[in-house]
Order: C-alpha cells, then sequence, then structure tokens
C-alpha cells in the first residue's frame, strides 16, 4: 500500500489562489480572468451524497449557509424539477450510462445490484473517445472488482473508495473521513486530511496537470458527504451548534462541500479555465438528515417515491457556450438526460449507446422552451426487497405523479403531494399506468441478471470480496461486520483462466489482523468512536464453487482458513459457511480474497 502524506504545492500553478480564505473565495469576481481557451470545453460534473432538494440556502434553507453554491446557482441554468433515484447507486449508474438502472444493471446499493453491466458504454468511454482525458473521484459505487471499477470503465485517473460509504464493509478497515486509504487506480493509497478535502484537491491537481498539457479534462468529481456517518471537522458544524447534533453534523458538511466549491472555482477562475469548462452540479437523491429542517415544501425523503426522494438539484453553467440567460427551467428532466445532453455539447462520439434520456442542449441554448411530452419512469432495487416489481414504480408526467399504481397527485394544485385524487382522474392513471406497462415489459426480462465479478484476471490478482455483493442478501455496512451480522450469500464470479486458485476465508479484513473467532475492542477515530467488533464463535470453515465443496476446522488463533482449488474458466457461484464446534452456521464468511497461483 502506497503512503501519500505529503504533496507538492499547487500555489504556484493556481497564481496563489488555490488555497484562499473563505471569504477570498466567495469574492472571485475581483480576481483578473485570463481570457477563456478555445476548443473542445472542459466539463466537470459534481455529485454530492445525500444533500436533499432543500439542503442549499438558494432554495430557501432558513439555517444552512452556501455562498458558493448560491453563487453556481446564480450563474447557471437550472432544471427545477430534475429527478434521479430515490437511492445513489442507481443514480449514479443513470448518470454515467445514460440508461434507466433496471435496464443497465445498477439498481440497488448493494446485494449483488450494483454492477453497471458490461459492455455499455460509459460517459467517460465517450469523453475519452472524443478526446479527453477523464478523471474520477470521490464515490464511484458502480462495482468494486474488476471490470467494474472506473478505471476499467473508460477513467484514465481514478481516486475512490467502495460500496456506498466511507466505513463501508469493504472500505479500509477503520476508514473514517479523515487521513483515509482510497483506491488508485488499482491499488490502495493513504491519503492526508479530510474526504472531500482530497477529493476536491486531488481533482484540482489532475486538471492543473491536464491544462498545463493543453488536454481537455472530463472531470467526474462525486463526494463522500454528506452521507453518514457524519464526521466532519468541528469549525464546519460548530456554526450549527443550535441544531440537533446530527443536523449540525450534517450542515457542516455540506458547508465544507461549499467551500470547496469555492476553492474550485478559484482554480477555475486563476487558470484561465472557467470560461470554457461546463460545470454540473448536482445530488444522488432526496434528503435526509436535513428534512426535518427545511424540504423546499415537498414530501418524503431518500428511498421514497414522494418528490423529495429524487427530485433534486440540477445546475448547468457553460460561460462561453452560447447558453440562455442563467435562470430555472421547469420541464421535467431526468438524471439519464445528462450524458445525451453532454455528447451533443461536447459532440462526443455515442460508441452506438441507447439513451433512455433525451438531449437537454437545445433547452440550454434556448433554441427551445419546452421538451416533448414525456412520461418517466423510476424503479430501483430495495434493500429489503431486493427483487424489483413493475407495482414498486413512480411514473412522472408534467405536473402529475402515479406512485404504486395506488395514489395520484396533481403538483399544480397539490405540490406537498397530501390528497390522493386516483377517484377523479381515472384517464389520466389510465394513461400513466399504460406507459408503466410497456417500459417495464422491456426491462422486465434482464432485471434478475447478476453481473459476475471476474476472478484471476491479470488486472485484479487477488481479488477481495466483500458482503456487500451477496446476491439478493443486504450486508453492505461497516457497522454490520462490527456487530457480527448472521447472514450468508452467493458471488456470482466468472473463473478468467483456468488454473490453481486459493481461496482465504475471513471473518475480518487483513488489514484489521484478527483472529476469526476473536473480537475487536472499540476504536476511537478522528470524530468519534466505532463501536468494538463482535466476538463470533467461529470453529469451522467451509467453500462451495464449481465441483469443490469441502469443510475444514479452524486451527487455534487462525485468522483465516484457506482452500486451493483447481478451477475452470467460465462462470461459477462462490458460497462460504462458518459454523460453531456444533456445526451449526454461524454466517457466511465477510471476507474473501481469491489468488490465482
Amino acid at each position: 500500500m502506497i503512503h501519500r502524506t505529503t504533496r507538492p504545492t499547487l500555489l504556484a500553478i493556481t497564481a496563489g489562489l488555490l488555497f484562499a480564505s473563505p471569504a477570498v473565495l466567495q469574492a472571485t469576481d475581483t480576481i483578473m480572468e485570463p481570457a477563456a481557451t478555445t476548443g473542445k470545453p472542459n466539463v466537470i460534473v459534481i455529485l454530492t451524497d445525500d444533500q436533499g432538494y432543500g439542503d442549499l440556502s438558494c432554495h430557501g434553507n432558513p439555517i444552512l449557509k452556501t455562498p458558493n453554491l448560491d453563487r453556481l446557482h446564480a450563474e447557471s441554468v437550472r432544471f427545477t424539477d430534475f429527478h434521479v433515484a430515490p437511492m445513489c447507486a442507481p443514480t449514479r449508474g443513470q448518470l454515467i450510462s445514460g440508461m434507466d438502472c433496471l435496464r443497465n444493471g445498477a439498481m440497488n446499493v448493494s446485494s449483488g445490484r450494483v454492477f453497471l453491466r458490461r459492455g455499455l458504454p460509459t460517459m467517460a468511454d465517450m469523453f475519452a473517445a472524443g478526446g479527453y482525458q477523464c478523471g474520477q473521484f470521490g464515490k464511484w459505487h458502480l462495482g468494486d472488482n474488476y471490470p467494474y471499477r472506473p478505471h476499467d470503465r473508460g477513467f484514465h485517473e481514478a481516486i475512490y473508495y467502495p460500496s456506498s460509504h466511507i466505513g463501508s464493509a469493504p472500505d479500509y478497515w477503520n476508514n473514517d473521513y479523515f487521513d483515509d486509504t482510497y483506491w488508485h487506480n488499482g491499488a490502495r493509497e493513504k491519503f492526508s486530511g479530510y474526504t472531500t478535502d482530497v477529493f476536491f484537491g486531488e481533482a484540482i491537481r489532475w486538471m492543473a496537470a491536464q491544462a498545463a498539457k493543453k488536454k481537455p479534462f472530463f472531470c467526474y468529481l462525486a463526494t463522500a458527504a454528506a452521507h453518514g456517518p457524519l464526521f466532519v471537522p468541528e469549525k464546519y458544524r460548530e456554526p450549527y451548534q443550535d441544531q440537533k447534533p446530527d443536523v449540525a453534523r450534517f450542515f457542516g458538511m455540506i458547508a465544507n462541500i461549499d467551500e470547496n466549491v469555492g476553492r474550485l472555482e478559484t482554480f477555475l477562475v486563476g487558470n484561465g479555465l472557467r470560461d470554457n469548462t461546463i460545470v454540473i452540479f448536482m445530488t444522488d437523491n432526496g434528503g435526509t438528515v436535513g428534512v426535518p429542517v427545511f424540504n423546499a415544501g415537498m414530501k418524503g425523503r431518500k428511498v421514497t417515491l414522494w418528490e423529495g426522494g429524487h427530485r433534486v438539484p440540477c445546475f448547468i453553467r457553460w460561460p462561453v457556450g452560447n447558453l440562455r440567460e442563467p435562470g430555472d427551467v421547469n420541464e421535467l428532466t431526468q438524471v439519464q438526460d445528462i450524458l445525451p445532453t453532454l455528447a451533443e455539447l461536447c459532440a462526443l462520439p455515442t460508441l452506438n449507446a441507447r439513451f433512455d434520456g433525451m438531449s437537454l442542449a437545445r433547452l440550454l441554448r434556448g433554441e427551445a422552451d419546452t421538451l416533448p411530452e414525456r412520461m418517466l419512469a423510476i424503479n430501483y432495487s430495495r434493500m429489503d426487497r431486493p427483487v424489483p416489481v413493475k407495482e414498486g414504480a413512480a411514473v412522472l408526467w408534467n405536473r402529475w405523479r402515479l406512485l404504486q399504481g395506488r395514489e395520484l397527485y396533481d403538483l399544480s394544485t397539490d405540490p406537498s403531494q397530501q390528497h390522493n385524487v386516483l377517484d377523479q382522474f381515472h384517464d389520466v392513471a389510465e394513461k400513466m399506468q399504460n406507459h408503466l406497462d410497456a417500459w417495464w415489459c422491456e426491462v422486465e426480462p434482464t432485471i434478475n441478471d447478476f453481473g459476475a465479478i471476474v476472478i484471476g484476471s491479470d488486472a485484479e490478482n487477488p481479488s477481495q470480496l466483500s458482503p456487500a455483493d451477496w446476491q439478493d442478501s443486504f450486508l453492505d455496512q461497516g457497522h454490520q461486520v462490527r456487530v457480527g451480522l448472521r447472514r450468508n450469500g452467493v458471488w456470482n464470479v466468472m473463473v478468467d483462466r483456468a488454473g490453481e486458485y486459493e481461496f482465504e476465508l475471513r471473518r475480518w479484513p487483513r488489514e484489521a489482523d484478527t483472529a476469526l473467532a476473536a473480537g475487536l475492542p472499540a476504536y476511537q477515530h478522528a470524530d468519534g468512536q466505532f463501536i468494538p467488533g463482535a466476538a463470533l464463535p467461529i470453529a469451522g470453515a467451509r467453500l462451495k464453487i464449481a465441483n469443490f465443496n469441502e469443510s475444514r476446522a479452524v486451527e487455534g488463533d487462525a485468522k483465516c482458513v484457506a482452500f486451493a482449488v483447481t478451477l475452470a474458466a467460465g462462470p461459477a457461484q462462490l458460497q462460504t459457511w462458518f459454523s460453531d464446534d456444533k456445526g451449526h452456521e454461524v454466517c457466511g464468511a465477510y471476507y474473501v480474497y481469491v489468488t490465482r497461483k
């Protein structure tokens, strides 16, 4: 593992502006800006985590202050009726592919349903084919193993963490948002600093390098914040101490995001990149911790089908792009529209992609005031009910919302969705249901086609498998590992080539370096404490893959049980079991390290 504890300064690159104080960051209009570059526009997509529509002061939040995002809002075309999935990974897959999540495969946060299908061209593939350098920084959440990682899907540079949040089951043990260890192009590397500062800093460093080489860049900057656990430096939460503790921490995380948006703006201005850079800001699902404080008049929150679960901010700025004047656009739009829009604005090859979204370029340029009439379906795989069903969908049409076929709302008269008018507008509901029926016929045949982790490839050997990818079994949180949740599941794998393989079964990850049956003490981290890790009565281990099915006793204080297996190339299902001294199942091995010899 590489340790990155000190980095060269960027002050020379950014004309002394990059690490300016927040006061300076909010006053970039006083800085002399060099002439804008010509040619292909650079593109930056900022995607924050669990920040809702109401978690911005420009949207009316009476407590939270977001001056830099407010400024971006004021300078942007804003899509005010913009929708994502009510959960993070489905939104991310839809953004990257331009396809509905039930079609592209990334329909859940875990449970073996997070993999963006192989063969689908991604946003990075298209930008790379268009002559761009592509960088990804932060949350990926579309597959932790080969061939699903960001650098497997078109990105030239990728610094990211696995799964749904920092501290998830497959994440580096005891990562706590401060001085964490992330993946960097397939190798683990330690970084110094608070997570959002690190990802913005690394993205800026990389963009500066591309600009110095006069290469156009696409930067996908997806923060870990403001997703829980709610860890943040005290100075950011201190202004909100009169709120409940979780709210103060959540707002503090967003305040830090806002400061970094100002830091990014200072970099763009100082390097003459601002005018010919498309900046898109959006969030991945509806509100969470901030909902009780302010939810912009909407009902619902993350993982719900009401408006508050999936309507989010979307700001787009391109100063020299001949866009319409900054302001609100109220047309019904969705995250699947972003990729076809960028493909048109940047003249990218689309690589024979199928888009479920449509380009918004004409709206952005002021060449049209409306979109063709459309209905949108929102559906995804739930954590407690992984197999999607048609009845789990919302249908959006103009200002109508049909939820699960049972509730119909007219947002033009009832924006807070308090009055179900299904009985009064059967004709509207029928038309929307017909759209859903036709859409479902298209996506349903492949919803249970699971992606497979490739083992034994030169691209990743060894591979760490985690319970986040058990098929239709939910265990993706570090907290669940610590409490020793007694759960099991199957990994879908593809054996890259025939040969000898070693399977190392563990209850704790390698870096925790702890015996199978042992517990762990509580861990004091930079902003609190992780709970103790429970001891489990593990006395035996079993591995089943292809035609191999063997059990072994645990020897003394062993930290793992290893099996040598001869495998043929091709698809397989892998499952493990830990048992007690009476042979009763305890749980599956949370971690399996697979090495082709």
